[in-house]
């Protein structure tokens, strides 16, 4: 069974001008982007006007999806064929633990 593809982005640290030509790439590509609260708005705008947008942001004590469902929704849009960005606003060595978890 032929799956999508899940590309996970590193934003940078907020200032748009400093995200990499590929994280550009893979967000103009994808048929879902789950974001968070730490990314900057502006890099949306790269995305396709079609393409389904999920809020994913946590603060301290509260989370809008929880982890589990994160990894769930990423999954299950794989198998839909979709191309899907998981867009954090950080460094992406800090998602070395998330990516172990989704190994499917």
């Amino acid at each position: 069974m032929e799956k999508g593809k899940v590309y996970i982005v590193g934003a940078g640290p907020g200032d748009p001008d400093l995200i990499t030509v590929k994280a550009i790439k893979c967000i103009a590509e994808a048929d879902v982007i789950l974001y968070d609260r730490l990314v900057n708005r502006e890099l949306l705008l790269y995305g396709k006007t079609e393409a389904e947008y999920v809020y994913c942001g946590k603060a301290p004590g509260i989370h809008c999806v929880p982890q589990e469902d994160i990894h769930q929704l990423l999954i299950s849009k794989s198998m839909e064929r979709k191309t899907i960005v998981r867009l954090k606003g950080e460094i992406l060595s800090s998602l070395v633990v998330a990516v172990r978890k989704l190994k499917c």
